[in-house]
């Protein structure tokens, strides 16, 4: 009979610095993994990846349009290319590198969960900035916004 607070077999005990590392460290291979299998698998290459449904069917490009050729670039380490293909993913990149690190700092020192709340005001310009960068690469100026 096992006692009725025991832990279960499967989750980690203690506080260990390899227990709290554990989780950060498997979302960076399953994204290290994601990049590599799009610095292999060129998306500018037809018929690797599906269509952007929206740019399919309005022949508009969506915030999300060349992301995938934006992360080949990254895996490649042509930051210009990156950038060009899709800027916003780029700097999403970053944020998320900067976020992981923070992260990894702080539970290899053992401190606090890092918590992220960002306030309304950074979501709504955030979003803004999508919002704009969309509706500027569908005008006929921000053709250099192209994927």
């Amino acid at each position: 009979m096992h006692p009725v607070n025991a832990p279960s077999p499967s989750v980690p005990r203690g506080g260990g610095r390899a227990a709290r590392l554990a989780v950060p460290a498997g979302l960076l291979a399953a994204v290290t993994g994601a990049f590599a299998y799009v610095g292999a698998v060129d998306p500018n290459e037809p018929g690797h990846y599906p269509v952007c449904p929206l740019l399919h069917l309005t022949g508009l490009y969506c915030p999300g349009c060349g992301g995938l050729r934006s992360a080949h670039a990254v895996a490649h380490g042509d930051l210009l290319a990156a950038l060009q293909a899709n800027a916003p993913a780029v700097l999403g990149y970053a944020g998320f590198a900067v976020l992981w690190t923070v992260w990894v700092v702080r539970a290899a020192r053992g401190g606090p969960p890092l918590r992220i709340d960002p306030p309304p005001v950074l979501l709504w310009s955030l979003g803004a900035s999508l919002l704009v960068f969309t509706v500027v690469r569908n005008l006929p100026f921000g053709g250099w916004l192209h994927p």
